[in-house]
Formats: structure tokens, C-alpha cells, sequence
């Protein structure tokens, strides 16, 4: 049955991957469709209530700086602030906030709705994809509704086949008390795509008047929060009802927060310890993780407190976060207790924490296991290279965490969009964005496990520092039609003025010597006296001249090593290549390359296992063809 006329694109899927697919490929000019299972449960922060971190914080900052929502709604929901690596480098800095659950949800379903009339919103579950000729042309759904799309964007999250574990019980869902798509795995293997299993985990949720706080080490904000959009080149007037200056608690001299803000709540810490340990290996063989009941593989970076211990043998106590999870409600989550563990092994343990020892459990701990989409199936722009004018965004790819699904659903969002419209799409590099880090690891790499990005995963991140996100990615905000004219305009001026400042500190004396000398070699740069005007610019202009020029060198040599490798990035492998040509290649870099099917030596080079004697042997037979 058909009740709807023929979209631009379908989004299937309403979490923070989709959310910004939908977004994106509405603002691109695509009549656009969010399928989602759960209307209430947009944007659902099911796992920590939290937004950023190192590396994560960037890729925050670069969805705003090309017209992503994630940082304005983190903004104006946020209960905390804190910059992580205060003390260290600026390049390795990263933006964190707590959220408030809650209002986070009901924000993005609120700008989601009032979006454009390019956007519109449907609760149904997604059980099939409709292809022909090769190409996608839309999905049928539980309802018996079939929506018909030039480009299908699938953003399914933990919900393919989504199977709950707690001790021997296991409950079908992507998340407790939610659905499990069941058939859509079907369809999709159908059609050529394969899949995989992986599994993540949560931790208990407890009332927080049962916490002892006295057992627990307090976590502040800061004072003077760093914010994750980038307010001084927007019209505060768009923002007129939706957000207000607040100058009350320890919050002062700030931008702009949102309407419902409180002031910063705490967070604690406290540990586990020996007696713990005796609990969950002495229960060990309860746990589905160590039982054989499940098979997906788990989060490396982020592991259940049983694997802690399983793995970490000679630790007895781990440190564990308690946080809040919003303004209006009492429910504390507990960072660093993800477990499978039967009910009755989790409450011994909570027992066996003294800051927790009364702890009142509001939701138990689980783990879910759902299927994932091979990475190396798509493309650098998102797009499916088994099926045309399909998309994948997300933790269908095999990522871990909000940031890195809302990075990939601005991307393939824009693309499923500018597609559909028969435009050019965008492509992020390993040196634009942490954003394109992420989407080239996962197309030349794959994973087996759940991505996480770090600092150390680009190899060019002292140019992706995070307050250069919106001056970076200008010219393809502006290529694309992502963020308006008047921004745009207000960007520009911003990176003439940093450019100006950079050029007159060079030659500027402070003392002795020119102030770039001081900020080249000072320990402590608060000690050096800047020029009065320079203090009437924005902190995000001051922080920019002064990261550029404490590190120019650094970023020179980053650019020349850029400028290296890009010759291979330039060197297109056509689609249909056949590297059963290339003479003297061994057979294991031939699977490879076969199976990843690279768009361009730059990509082939970084498939784990190909050597750079590969690339050139591939070099000269492109040659010899173009010569032919």
C-alpha cells in the first residue's frame, strides 16, 4: 500500500545518526522522510548522557561548523561543562558536556519537526529495502506501507536484530524496553550486503538520594565553559525563544545557554575494590559474555567490568563515574560498570562499593548484541557500493557512540540529498576532519569491533584542533550550501581577522622579543601582554592565533607531509579495475584490494597488509593502460 507521494530521500532511523541525516539532507534542498520506530525516543540518549570527549568534542564542533545540530542541542540541554586536557596541548583538547536525558530527546524532536517544509517525520519499523536494477528505490515497513525514495539513508543503530542479555535471560531489543528490527537483515542480505554481529553495554541506573556522596570524590564544570557551537558568527536573533544569556551560579561571562539551564550540576567519582573482584570472578561463568551466549564482538576501549577483571588480573579497584542524568530526575549512571551479569550478581556488587552500598537500582545493566553492516561495502561518501542510491550511517557501520554516528549521518545526509538532486557530493579527507578520519578508517579498514575515535587515529591532528572547526570547514560549508550567507560571510571575516592577528604578532615586541618568539618558546603564556585591541576580539578568534602560532611549525610540517601524500589521493582506481593485471602482486593483496575495491591509491595505501611496493606495482599498470 502507498499513502505517501515519492521522496527525495528516506532516513530510516531517529537517533543522533539520523537525526542529522535527515537535517542534512533537508537543508541541501531534498524532500526528505525520518522513518523511526519511536517517535518519542528521537535522539534517545540510551547509553551515557553525555556529548564529546577527546577526539568526539572535534567531531561536535566540525558537525556544527557544517550546519549539524548535535552542538546546539548538547549546548542547550547541557547540565555540565568540562575541557578535557585543560593542561596539556590545545591539539589534544577536547569538549565534554552532560545532558540532560530528557530534554536533550525532546529538543532534537522539536527542531526536527519545525525544521523546513522540506521535512517530514513517520512512526513505522523498517523491514525491508525496495530495490530494482541494482537500485534502491525505497522500503517497506511493519505498517504495511511501502515509501517509495530516489536515495534510502540507513541509520538502524543497535536495532537490527537487536537481542538484550542479563545473565541467561535474553530479551529482543536494541535497547531495554524498545523493539528489535527483525527483518530488515533479511532484506538487506537478500540484496548482497553482509552483515555481522557486534555487542555493546550499558550500566545500572540507581536513584541518586541512595548514593553515599561522602565516599565519592566530587567532578565540577568549569567555571568559564567552553561551548561547543560557535555563537560569534551567528545572528543571536535566530536565537530569540529558543535560547537566553545566563549569568547566574559559577557561570559568568557566558555565551549562550539554554532557556532551562540550572547551573552546573556535579559529578563524582568512586571505585571498585577487592571485594568486588571476588564477586564478579567468582560469578564469572554466570556472565553471557564468558558463557558463549554471546558472540558479537565488544566495545575494546570502553569493556563491561567483568572483562576488566578477566583482563586485567592484577587490578583490584577500577574508578567509576556517577552522573547525573538530568535537571528533573534523580537517576544517576553509573560510567564504568557495563555489565551482562545476572540481577542478583549486579546488586552484590553495588553492595560491595561503599558510595553504593545502599543503592537503590532504578534499570539493570545489559548487554546488547545487533548486526552491523560490513564498512568496506561503502564508499568514502557513505554510499553503498553493493546497491545504488543506498546510504549507511552509524552504528550499522560499526561505530561506537553519538559523535561518531551524528558525524556520519551529516555526511551521508548531505550525499543521499545532493544525489537524489543529481548534484555532486561531498568527501571529507584524513586532513579536513576528524569526520573524514573516521569514515576513511572504517572504507580502506574496516572493523571487526565497535569504533571509537582517538586523537592518535589522525595522523594529521594537530590541524584538526577543535576551535578551528568552523574556519577549517568553510569552504565546503560554503560549497554545499550547509550553513546560510550571512554566517558564512561572518566566518570569513572571522579567518581574515585571525590571519591579520597572525601577521602582526609575528612582528609585534613584547620585552625583547616579538611575541610570536614568546608564544613559540613560553611555558607560561599567561604572562605575556598582548596588544590592547587584541582583547576586544572573540575568545574563539584569540585562542585560534595564538594555537597557530605557538605551533606553526608543527602545522608547516603537517601541511608539506599533506602536500606528499596527496599525489597518491589524486590517482583514481577505476571502479572496474582488475588487479588480477597488476603483475608480481601477492595473492593476499589482491583479495584485499579486491574485497575494498579502493577509489584511489591514497585509500589503497592505508588497507591493512598493503605495502607501498603494491601501490607502486597498481601505479604502473594504471599507466600502462592510460597509455594503451
Amino acid at each position: 500500500m502507498k499513502i505517501f507521494e515519492n521522496f527525495d530521500s528516506v532516513v530510516c532511523g531517529g537517533g543522533h545518526a539520523g537525526c542529522e541525516a535527515a537535517l542534512a539532507a533537508s537543508r541541501v534542498g531534498a524532500k526528505t522522510l525520518l522513518v523511526t520506530g519511536n517517535i518519542d525516543t528521537i535522539a534517545k540518549m540510551s547509553c551515557n548522557p553525555a556529548i564529546g570527549g577527546l577526539a568526539k568534542g572535534n567531531i561536535v564542533r566540525e558537525i556544527d561548523a557544517l550546519g549539524g545540530e548535535m552542538a546546539i542541542n548538547t549546548d542547550a540541554t547541557a547540565i555540565q561543562f568540562r575541557l578535557l586536557n585543560r593542561s596539556k596541548g590545545a591539539a589534544v583538547q577536547g569538549l565534554r558536556a552532560q545532558c540532560d536525558k530528557d530534554m536533550y530527546s525532546l529538543r532534537m524532536k522539536q527542531v526536527l519537526a519545525q525544521a523546513s517544509d522540506n521535512l517530514s517525520i513517520f512512526q513505522a519499523i523498517v523491514t525491508g529495502i525496495i530495490v530494482k536494477d541494482g537500485k534502491v528505490i525505497g522500503i517497506s515497513t511493519d505498517t504495511g506501507i511501502e515509501i517509495f525514495a530516489t536515495t534510502v539513508v540507513l541509520t538502524n543503530g543497535t536495532f537490527l536484530r537487536g537481542l538484550i542479555h542479563i545473565g541467561k535471560n535474553k530479551i529482543q531489543g536494541g535497547r531495554l524496553g524498545d523493539f528489535s528490527a527483525q527483518n530488515l537483515s533479511t532484506s538487506l542480505s537478500e540484496h548482497g550486503i553482509k552483515l555481522d554481529r557486534m555487542k555493546t553495554g550499558t550500566p545500572p541506573r540507581i536513584l541518586g538520594t541512595s548514593i553515599d556522596f561522602s565516599a565519592c570524590e566530587e567532578q565540577r564544570g568549569d567555571s568559564f565553559p567552553c561551548l561547543f557551537a560557535f555563537y560569534d558568527t551567528r545572528d543571536r536573533e535566530i536565537f530569540d525563544g529558543m535560547f537566553t544569556t545566563k549569568f547566574d551560579g559559577d557561570i559568568k561571562n557566558c555565551a549562550i545557554l539554554g532557556p532551562n539551564f540550572h547551573g552546573q550540576k556535579s559529578c563524582w567519582i568512586t571505585h571498585t575494590n577487592s571485594v568486588t573482584k571476588e564477586i564478579i570472578l567468582d560469578n564469572i561463568s554466570r556472565s553471557p559474555l564468558y558463557s558463549g551466549e554471546i558472540t558479537g564482538i565488544g566495545p575494546r576501549y570502553c569493556p563491561s567490568i567483568e572483562d576488566k577483571y578477566v583482563k586485567f588480573p592484577d587490578h583490584d579497584g577500577h574508578r567509576l563515574f556517577l552522573e547525573p542524568e538530568g535537571y528533573h530526575s534523580d537517576e544517576w549512571y553509573i560510567n564504568g560498570l557495563s555489565s551482562s551479569m545476572p540481577l542478583d550478581v549486579q546488586l552484590e556488587v553495588l553492595k560491595s562499593i561503599p558510595a553504593l552500598k545502599n543503592a537503590k537500582m532504578l534499570r539493570p545493566a545489559y548487554a546488547v548484541e545487533y548486526d552491523f553492516a560490513l564498512p568496506t561495502q561503502i564508499d568514502a561518501n557513505l554510499h553503498s557500493k553493493i546497491v545504488e542510491n543506498l546510504f549507511f550511517a552509524g552504528q550499522i557501520n560499526g561505530t561506537s557512540g553519538y559523535e561518531e554516528a551524528a558525524g556520519q549521518g551529516l555526511v551521508a545526509g548531505v550525499n543521499a540529498g545532493r544525489k537524489a538532486l543529481g548534484q555532486d557530493m561531498l568527501l571529507l579527507g584524513r586532513h579536513d576532519a576528524y569526520i573524514g578520519v573516521l569514515i576513511d578508517d572504517l572504507v580502506t579498514k574496516g572493523t571487526f569491533e565497535p569504533y571509537r575515535m582517538f586523537t592518535s587515529r589522525a595522523e594529521h591532528r594537530l590541524l584538526l584542533n577543535h576551535g578551528s572547526a568552523d574556519v577549517r570547514l568553510l569552504d565546503f560549508a560554503e560549497k554545499f550550501g550547509l550553513i546560510d550567507k550571512a554566517r558564512i560571510r561572518r566566518t570569513r571575516e572571522k579567518l581574515d581577522r585571525i590571519n591579520s592577528w597572525i601577521i602582526r604578532l609575528r612582528s609585534e615586541r613584547f620585552e625583547t622579543k616579538t611575541i610570536e618568539d614568546w608564544l613559540v618558546q613560553a611555558r607560561d603564556r599567561d604572562t605575556i601582554i598582548f596588544p590592547n585591541d587584541f582583547y576586544n576580539e572573540t575568545q574563539s578568534v584569540r585562542d585560534e592565533v595564538i594555537y597557530r602560532i605557538s605551533y606553526s611549525g608543527y602545522l608547516e610540517r603537517e601541511r608539506r607531509a599533506i602536500e606528499k601524500s596527496s599525489e597518491l589521493e589524486h590517482v583514481k582506481i577505476p571502479p572496474a579495475f582488475n588487479y588480477g593485471s597488476v603483475k608480481s602482486l601477492s595473492n593476499e593483496s589482491r583479495q584485499k584490494l579486491q574485497l575494498h575495491q579502493p577509489q584511489n591509491l591514497g585509500q589503497a595505501s592505508r588497507i591493512s597488509g598493503i605495502t607501498p611496493v603494491d601501490i607502486s606495482l597498481i601505479l604502473v599498470t594504471l599507466e600502462k593502460s592510460r597509455r594503451r
